[in-house]
């Protein structure tokens, strides 16, 4: 009877012990995730982040529009010829007026040949496939992006290029040479913007700034303004006759910087 009870109560001991293991084990692990865990959440100083954006605006000093050439020849060489010819006449006019060579460049330039079907003899009442594809000519598109500095002579200058063969003229776009000087005037603004509201939700938190830890700058760059009406029914056309030279006001362009500025807090 004694060395059942002994043996009970060594039963109980042993059973207790291995308990008592799983337990520390079960709360080592859990301690060991939780530690993982936590290497990912954000343990420094309390922080708040700010977007600010400054604007400019300011009158457009360059132009810029395209316009285009197609010819078509019963063979390579003279497709080409015919369009040199035409293209040739048009840079010749723009040069004369005053735009100089660096700011008038070829776009793309295509050349392809042209397909007629062979006729074929079918019988009545009969399916008739199409014939096999036979070359029947080249046709010969070129695209010139033209720049003009002197603004004023914008809408003469199309109107020219247009009455010398030009077949399609579009996105005549109004922009800014040189944007340094504006873009640091509108970061300085965005700032400025940014400061402001970050001591606003300082004092709305009811704590005090202490030093900037994060900037980053997102430019939107600027604006341009496109003239009514190319890019669209003009553009569409394969010819027009243009009798006086068009408008173009040219507004203002808007040249916008943000900024999001990060700063500890206590």
């Amino acid at each position: 009877m004694e060395a059942k009870s002994f043996f009970s109560k060594g039963y109980v001991q042993v059973l207790i012990t291995i308990i008592l293991l799983g337990v520390i084990l079960a709360l080592t692990a859990y301690a060991q995730l939780t530690l993982r865990q936590a290497k990912g959440m954000y343990t420094g100083d309390t922080a708040i982040s700010v977007n600010g954006k400054g604007e400019v605006l300011a009158r457009p000093d360059i132009g810029e529009f395209s316009f285009s050439v197609r010819a078509e020849g019963a063979d390579a060489a003279s497709a080409q010829e015919l369009s040199a010819d035409s293209v040739n006449t048009i840079l010749a006019y723009l040069e004369g007026e005053g735009v100089e060579d660096k700011d008038i460049k070829t776009q793309y330039y295509n050349l392809n040949p042209k397909y007629r079907y062979e006729e074929r003899v079918c019988s009545s009442n009969s399916y008739c496939p199409p014939g096999e594809p036979v070359i029947d000519g080249y046709e010969v598109s070129q695209t010139v992006t033209v720049k003009v500095r002197d603004l004023d002579t914008a809408g003469d200058l199309i109107s020219g290029a247009g009455e010398r063969g030009a077949t399609n003229i579009s996105s005549l776009q109004f922009t800014i040479d040189d944007e340094t000087v504006l873009k640091a005037e509108a970061r300085k603004k965005a700032i400025a913007d940014a400061k402001e509201k970050a001591s606003e939700l300082a004092e709305d938190l009811g704590v005090h700034i202490t030093r900037m830890v994060g900037f980053y700058e997102n430019e939107d760059g600027q604006y341009p303004m496109y003239n009514a009406g190319y890019g669209g029914d003009m553009a569409m056309n394969e010819s027009f006759d243009m009798k006086s030279a068009p408008a173009m006001p040219r507004g203002e362009n808007s040249i916008t910087s943000n900024v999001t500025i990060t700063y500890e807090v206590k």
